[in-house]
């Protein structure tokens, strides 16, 4: 298919011998691993399976050839979908790595862009070994044990991941388009060189491709090992619940309502909601109750300046955020209620530091906020966040910064988990799909157990009509899942463009944003669709000029 894809067995072998099993590494050196060897036994494939578990957060140039070091995969991907919708927003001027770029609309909208080239390869890469592991562990060679039937499972649920994550970004919304003619991706079924694709496949036919996978991972999970507990690298393996989940987010975006809620409540039964103190540590671990997914990052792994901490966590101890403390959109933390503690995490009223701050209030000469009467207070409430939350002297502060996500050893470079899914997710998906069917009293429960659970004075029977359910579920996804990457797909899903500057500004420069400020609704809107990678123009024979987005 791909220049890059060219050399799948090649990666499979890397990522398999640098990755995983010392065992395996002793039995062959890495560039004499055959794709006979990698497929031959289901062990041998749960290795290649821990591959792409790691690939999720490594640098890309250790799965892909040709990768970069700029994009860690996921560490990446996934806080890019709340960058590019300005849920995240930058304070300051920093340091690049393509996160500002990303920001103000001048990234996802080149063909020639990086993050765009390193995002396409990276799914179709995830696709391309879950191709290898499905066609060889279904061709009838081996016996299916419950151990193969995991193993199958979490390459179906990896290969509907993938083509979900590439439909989403590289095509226009199910929803808001005409998805039996609109052009999606190319499905992509080889297992062996050259790995040539289809031509680009229509939305619809993308999003039965991943319907269908993650109905086969459902079957197939049914009756297999169960994946570890107890550890946090055990929610890095895929499982059933995983599987309902992204059936859920699958059937939420492609308006298949009924499926969704049920999905959703599927996938969260065996997460409790976390209390307040959970909620509040950091979001940092996999192993906090609610997390149905994520990748444990191991330490001596870490992608340190590249990491999804790095680019976003106000503790990190990298220029990124030390000079460019990330806040949040003010119109959305002035309407959380002061009964729910998730307010608590938004930094309000924290001293504007930063001399160099896009508002231009940086620095106590410029000072706005009547707490602060004279220096001596303003440098004290400076002292006081930053004991209480451990950043550096170095580390600027400003008004709605957030503490959502904290390390566990806050003012460090050390790495923390990147979690995928939580059962709060599953709760918000349920009672966005009952409100779309017009089921108020079930939308309204499964808000009032997501909502009560996080607001002391919650009452979900406040909202009695499907158009005010609706503006709940979108109030409650962006407090809930801030900073979690939903805020690109739920902005196409429900057909919203970005304006910075409507209803009192959301805190962000127009200066500093430029083309990110403002941005017309999806659907008439083509720049929300990703360009394909020039790269692949040029080296897919079923893909030519006119096919580009």
């Amino acid at each position: 298919m791909l220049r890059k894809i060219n050399l799948l067995l090649f990666v499979v072998g890397f990522i398999t011998v640098t990755s995983c099993s010392d065992d395996f590494l002793e039995t062959k050196p890495t560039d004499a691993i055959s794709s006979g060897d990698a497929l031959a036994t289901a062990e041998n494939m749960a290795l290649i399976l821990n591959g792409i578990h790691r690939g999720l957060y490594a640098q890309s140039q250790w799965v892909l050839p040709g990768g970069n070091t700029a994009r860690a995969n996921d560490h990446y991907w996934l806080p890019m979908g709340d960058n590019l919708a300005g849920g995240i927003i930058h304070s300051a001027s920093a340091n690049n790595l393509g996160w500002r770029d990303n920001a103000r609309w001048l990234d996802h909208t080149q063909e020639t862009s990086l993050t765009n080239e390193l995002f396409w390869y990276h799914r179709y890469n995830i696709i391309a070994n879950a191709n290898a592991i499905i066609n060889k562990a279904t061709d009838g060679s081996l016996t299916e044990d419950a151990r193969l039937k995991e193993i199958i499972g979490q390459a179906y649920t990896y290969r509907a991941f993938g083509y979900l994550s590439l439909v989403q970004h590289f095509a226009k919304g199910y929803l808001i388009g005409n998805p039996s003619s609109d052009p999606g991706v190319p499905l992509l079924y080889a297992s062996e060189a050259p790995f040539t694709s289809e031509p680009r496949s229509t939305v619809q036919e993308i999003y039965d491709q991943c319907m269908s996978d993650i109905n086969m991972a459902i079957d197939y999970f049914d009756g297999a090992t169960q994946r570890p507990t107890g550890s946090a690298d055990g929610k890095s393996q895929l499982n059933i619940d995983v599987a309902y989940g992204l059936k859920a987010r699958i059937a939420l975006n492609s308006g298949q309502w009924r499926i969704a809620a049920d999905a959703a409540k599927m996938a969260r039964q065996n997460y409790p909601l976390m209390s307040e103190s959970q909620w509040k540590s950091g979001f940092n671990t996999t192993l906090l109750p609610e997390v149905i997914w994520g990748s444990n990052v191991i330490e001596t792994e870490t992608t340190f300046f590249r990491s999804y901490f790095y680019l976003m966590c106000n503790t990190f101890n990298g220029s990124q955020n030390r000079n460019n403390p990330k806040i949040a959109d003010r119109r959305l933390v002035d309407a959380i209620p002061d009964t729910d503690y998730r307010k608590d995490v938004f930094l309000v009223d924290a001293p504007n530091t930063n001399t160099s701050a896009a508002n231009g209030e940086g620095g106590w000469a410029n000072n706005t906020n009547p707490l602060y009467t004279t220096e001596e207070e303003f440098e004290a409430a400076e002292k006081f966040y930053r004991d209480l939350y451990g950043w550096t002297t170095a580390h600027n502060e400003h008004p709605y910064m957030h503490v959502k996500m904290l390390q566990k050893n806050p003012g460090t470079i050390d790495p923390d988990d990147i979690i995928y899914m939580r059962s709060a997710e599953m709760y918000l998906i349920e009672a966005e799909a009952e409100t779309m069917l017009g089921n108020i009293a079930a939308a309204q429960a499964a808000l009032q157990e997501l909502g009560g659970a996080r607001d002391s004075a919650y009452d979900a029977t406040a909202f009695g009509t499907e158009s005010a359910l609706m503006d709940q579920v979108k109030f409650q996804r962006g407090v809930e899942l801030w900073g979690e990457g939903f805020g690109y797909t739920d902005k196409i899903r429900w057909d919203e463009g970005i304006d910075h500057g409507a209803d009192g500004g959301s805190g962000a420069s127009e200066v500093l944003y430029q083309d990110g400020f403002r941005q017309d609704r999806p659907s008439q809107n083509d720049s929300w669709i990703f360009k394909i990678p020039q790269k692949e123009i040029d080296a897919n024979p079923n893909l030519g000029p006119g096919d580009q987005n």
